[in-house]
């Protein structure tokens, strides 16, 4: 098995869990916090789409799905265009708010289809490549990859025990 293979068969897996976590919640249970400071399953996962989507974009010298298909404009959040909820306070998150499910997994489902295309194109000699130098030691397009990776399972898994408390409530 390829590494792009592996990487593929984990991005797969989020967007499982992603769908998971969010079919058959009504736009209250969607954007509902177990405490004020907490995180709603809405931005948890609008979060780990705009983060996956901003940095393989980056990495690849691609647009963000977020304002090439206007997926912005279709959340309507009222955010600055680049926010991907990074350091977000619990007003921000707040803000994260959606009367349909399907608008968070359709944005997932755009932005794991330009992954998916990225990562087939991959190389081994690719995954070698500098993405991002502001860090010592500088980040590969393999780092990176697993970095988000990682990331976005966690917090599909947050928005997972989110709902599962929501549900036994």
């Amino acid at each position: 098995m390829h590494a792009k293979d592996i990487l593929i068969d984990g991005y797969n897996r989020i967007q499982e869990e992603v769908h998971a976590a969010v079919e058959g919640l009504d736009p209250d249970d969607l954007s509902a916090r177990p405490s004020p400071a907490a995180n709603s399953v809405s931005w948890l996962v609008w979060h780990l789409t705009r983060v996956q989507d901003d940095h393989v974009a980056d990495a690849f010298e691609l647009d963000q799905v977020w304002l090439a298909q206007d997926w912005q404009g279709r959340f309507g959040l009222g955010l600055p265009p680049h926010d991907t909820g990074y350091g977000h306070s619990p007003a921000k998150v707040a803000k994260v708010r959606v009367e349909d499910g399907g608008l968070l997994t359709g944005y997932y489902d755009a932005v794991h289809e330009q992954t998916l295309r990225a990562l087939r194109e991959l190389t081994a000699k690719d995954l070698e490549r500098v993405v991002d130098d502001h860090w010592d030691p500088p980040v590969t397009l393999g780092v990176r990859l697993v970095s988000v990776l990682s990331d976005d399972l966690q917090h599909v898994g947050q928005a997972a025990y989110v709902r599962g408390l929501l549900q036994s409530a």
